[in-house]
């Protein structure tokens, strides 16, 4: 299948690229803009943290349920016409969830925005790989992975700003232009090409229930593990056991159903298989040090919501920067292993930096690190999302990019997970280990406590000593083990992304290698 018969006689692949990237940029912003506006939400609808929480589990629930079923619904439906019901649900969607009187509108209408936006990102991606060739997949993947990457790092900042300055309902309204934008150009340049035709095939039942159920649970557990304080909640372990059992059997039913809902005989491919554990572990390290940034910057360092989005955008500049010279390397036939392996030991590079914090860093301590973490994102993405694909067919490319983006989607919430509840055990580690050393026999602690106490009866009359220079040394002691914590999880970060250099060897040469920037070997 070659490029001109994926799309319309006379539209450039340009079009085309930038047709599938709108939406998908929106709705992978949506994934993190949010995070900044559930105080707001939280106020105007009178809810609880536990329950507010749910306006984000729940998007990421129905999320992960379509992402992997998104090629069998365009085989049913045909693909244009489910990428632009996709896209009028999840734009109808937002503004139900701006108009949302209640809580529970609100959670129901993220359920139904989740169930629009999980198709697009597979979708765009498979879109992409067959419009353009394949000497140029690197251009390709260095387009969608502006779109992927570089939305969850402005979310924040986007989603921070408009709260501020409006309302956090129209963080959602804004979903209207763009989807709306969206819309006509799908109809207008987006078509099916002739090898996807509408299949009424027996529905695999067994396989989308396991999928769902086993999905749905895997991502509360995910997202609610560390608020519930992991396996001593009787409902994580309920569900975890849930997601487990349906999960196993989901993938015993797909490797012996005739027609799977999704179909996993695809992973048999080395190249393939090899690039979604890749992705999975990079994407885990990756929101594993996106999300302890934040945390840092304002628990640590007093930032506020604004400055701390500020402190990621250089990543973002610098991977905005990166990723199309990574397309343009590969199309001039640098081999992608070799920019994979440059970009994986920048990025370790980058979080063994960020593992050197502490509590006099300034802004620019702190954004080179960010910026030399965009460099080796855009390294890292492009040739992997490139390589990944080698030896699959257009045919196929809509399951594979499923399946692809699914699992880049759950290394990230694994990672969040990881790095939050690895930060709060070790946390609890140094305050322990640093009390110890608080003794009245401790002749540093004797001096600063006098030295507390000095300042308190100059500046503070009515405050005791006593009880006021404990609670001071008390302050940094916790200042002190959570910096510590931190210190600790990016190195384990750090160490992680390093140990996948020697995985990259597994992305054997393919059927396509001969073509200019395919090859792997």
């Amino acid at each position: 299948m070659t490029p001109q018969e994926v799309t319309k006689p006379g539209v450039s692949k340009w079009t085309v690229a930038l047709t599938v990237m709108l939406p998908t940029f929106i709705e992978v912003m949506d994934t993190s803009v949010v995070n900044v506006s559930l105080p707001h939400i939280q106020g105007s609808m009178n809810a609880g943290v536990d329950e507010v929480t749910w306006v984000l589990t729940s998007y990421l629930v129905s999320n992960a349920i379509v992402i992997p079923i998104t090629g069998w619904l365009a085989k049913v439906f045909g693909r244009r016409r489910y990428l632009i019901f996709s896209l009028a649900l999840f734009t109808t969607s937002s503004i139900l969830c701006g108009a949302a009187p209640s809580l529970e509108i609100l959670i129901l209408a993220r359920i139904l925005q989740g169930l629009g936006g999980g198709g697009l990102q597979p979708l765009s991606q498979a879109i992409l790989l067959e419009t353009f060739p394949r000497r140029e997949h690197g251009i390709a993947m260095a387009v969608f992975g502006m779109g992927v990457v570089m939305a969850p790092i402005l979310g924040p900042v986007v989603g921070g700003w408009i709260t501020d300055q409006w309302s956090w309902r129209w963080v959602f309204y804004i979903n209207l232009p763009a989807g709306i934008l969206a819309v006509v150009l799908a109809m207008i340049f987006v078509h099916d090409p002739a090898y996807i035709k509408r299949e009424v095939s027996k529905i695999d039942k067994w396989g989308l229930a396991l999928l769902t159920v086993g999905l749905g649970t895997l991502q509360i557990v995910l997202d609610k593990g560390e608020r519930e304080d992991w396996f001593q909640s009787d409902m994580i372990v309920v569900l975890s056991i849930i997601a487990v059992v349906t999960l196993v059997l989901f993938v015993v039913v797909e490797l012996h159903t005739e027609h799977p809902v999704v179909d996993l005989r695809i992973l048999k491919d080395q190249s393939f298989s090899a690039g979604t554990g890749i992705i999975f572990l990079g994407f885990f390290c990756l929101f594993g040090s996106i999300v302890l940034l934040p945390l840092y910057l304002q628990q640590l360092m007093g930032y506020t919501a604004l400055w701390a989005g500020l402190v990621l955008g250089p990543g973002g500049i610098s991977s905005f920067l990166i990723m199309p010279m990574s397309g343009i390397l590969m199309k001039k036939g640098v081999k992608p292993r070799h920019l994979l392996v440059v970009g994986l030991a920048i990025t370790a590079y980058a979080h063994w930096l960020m593992a050197h914090f502490n509590l006099e860093a300034g802004f620019w301590a702190i954004s080179i690190p960010r910026f030399v973490q965009g460099l080796g994102l855009g390294m890292f993405f492009v040739p992997l999302s490139a390589a990944a694909y080698v030896n699959i067919s257009n045919e196929q490319m809509g399951n594979a990019s499923g399946i692809f983006n699914l699992v880049r989607n759950l290394g990230g919430s694994f990672g969040v997970a990881f790095s939050t509840t690895i930060l709060s055990q070790r946390a609890q580690f140094h305050q322990t280990m640093i009390s110890e050393r608080i003794t009245p026999y401790n002749h540093a602690f004797q001096g600063y406590y006098q030295q507390i106490c000095d300042f308190l009866r100059m500046n503070h009359p009515d405050a005791p000593c006593p009880t006021g220079g404990l609670a001071f040394i008390y302050r940094d002691v916790l200042r002190q083990a959570s910096m510590l914590s931190f210190n600790d999880t990016f190195y384990i970060l750090a160490a992680a992304t390093a140990v996948l250099v020697p995985i990259t060897f597994l992305l054997r040469r393919g059927r396509a290698a001969k073509l200019p920037g395919a090859g792997m070997h």
